[in-house]
């Protein structure tokens, strides 16, 4: 095998010796050569196994069929496009199994497309990406085409079945322009991202509405259920009305924590630039207390030297506290994991990166494509569990009490 390796490799060099990159690489170059004599002597293979006979052998006489010449086909690859010639049999029965009837790419150049499709390039970027790169021609219809297929794995993804338990699930929107009837409009996309009994993250699924709002969210939250979940220990969720009680109706034992960091974002709307970093300091001092009841001191604190000026930052964590203090029952460690949901804006993040290239996606189902290859991609790195997640779980047995399946 090592003797064979080596006569490659010095057959490969001597191929390549002395010719220029764009001998190599380019159009007609050493690469597309290679490729072209490698698919067509694979067909003649394919061929002479067909017939059961080389070619000007004696044995093929009076057999009732034969070789019938060549036809021309360009199919795409990896290095661009590549002429071939395909051979024909007189009887009309050969079947190429390498390049099929009808076949215009190969095995590997669909992925190139879904690649970039799943980067945010448009349909017009990645004609251009390709012509540029490897001088092929690639119609948008074909390319609309290649991640049309992406359809149904989004589909058997969305409806997949699902643990019974989850820890915690973030729960959260973004926001993207849609053509919809002729006209560009604001959609919400709803996203539900789970951490496993194994402390690893896990996209629930996604969802298209008309706008964010808790109606729509009870609907996923039903979904979500009927596809297996039975129960959610905590959610962690932004400041929605009506969230915890959309959330109450279909799973009632469920922990709701909001997040902190919408809930000081909302705060500072109603500050000045200008005192940002003293009022975000002062309710900094609310969410990093040792204890709930300490939490509601500093809570008072802040609204005794600022309820002249802002009383609505106050009122706004008064009336939300029962969804504020939840993680204040957690060691430290425990509570950076739950008291916000930078898991899921994380994820939200380097999904704009992939969305912001686009003034607006022409249909709902262009929306889907885009996310989910983005998400196929992102979830390749989580690998890990989160940090100091034994230490939660553990926890978590002990708080919720044979809510988690030993």
């Amino acid at each position: 095998m090592a003797k064979k390796k080596d006569r490659t490799d010095e057959l490969l060099s001597e191929l390549v010796k002395g010719k220029s990159p764009e001998e190599i690489l380019g159009e007609g170059g050493v690469l597309k050569q290679l490729t072209k004599r490698l698919v067509e002597n694979a067909l003649e293979g394919e061929m002479t196994e067909h017939l059961g006979y080389e070619p000007h052998a004696a044995e093929g006489k009076n057999t009732g069929n034969s070789r019938n010449g060549k036809s021309e086909k360009t199919i795409h690859t990896d290095t661009g496009s590549v002429e071939i010639d395909v051979p024909r049999d007189r009887a009309g029965t050969f079947e190429p199994k390498l390049v099929r009837k009808r076949q215009r790419r190969l095995e590997g150049f669909d992925d190139k497309i879904l690649s970039l499709y799943a980067r945010g390039m448009t349909t017009r970027e990645i004609q251009g990406h390709l012509k540029d790169l490897y001088g092929t021609e690639i119609s948008p219809a074909l390319i609309s085409n290649v991640t049309d297929s992406v359809l149904k794995d989004v589909q058997a993804w969305q409806g997949r079945a699902l643990d019974s338990v989850y820890p915690i699930v973030y729960l959260d929107a973004l926001h993207l322009k849609m053509r919809l009837d002729g006209l560009v409009q604001t959609r919400a996309v709803y996203l539900a991202l789970g951490i496993n009994l194994e402390g690893h993250k896990e996209l629930l699924g996604l969802w298209i509405g008309e706008k964010e709002g808790s109606k729509f969210w009870l609907s996923i939250l039903t979904e979500l259920r009927n596809r297996g979940v039975q129960d959610i220990l905590i959610a962690c969720v932004d400041g929605l009305t009506g969230f915890p009680e959309a959330i109450a109706s279909e799973f009632p034992k469920t922990e709701v924590q909001l997040c902190i960091v919408h809930m000081v974002r909302n705060s500072l709307r109603y500050v000045s630039w200008k005192e940002r970093k003293t009022v975000a300091a002062d309710l900094r001092e609310i969410y990093s207390a040792s204890t709930a009841e300490s939490a509601a001191s500093a809570l008072e604190a802040f609204a005794q030297k600022w309820d002249q000026r802002f009383p609505n930052i106050s009122r706004s964590w008064r009336d939300r506290w029962e969804q504020v203090i939840p993680f204040f029952a957690y060691p430290p460690e425990i509570r950076k994991v739950i008291y916000t949901t930078n898991a899921i804006e994380s994820i939200q993040s380097q999904l704009r990166r992939v969305t912001r290239q686009r003034g607006a996606f022409p249909t709902p189902e262009s929306v889907k494509k885009v996310l989910y290859l983005a998400i196929d991609r992102i979830s390749e790195r989580w690998n890990r569990p989160i940090r100091d997640w034994v230490a939660a779980l553990n926890h978590f047995s002990i708080v919720f009490d044979g809510r988690v399946p030993l």
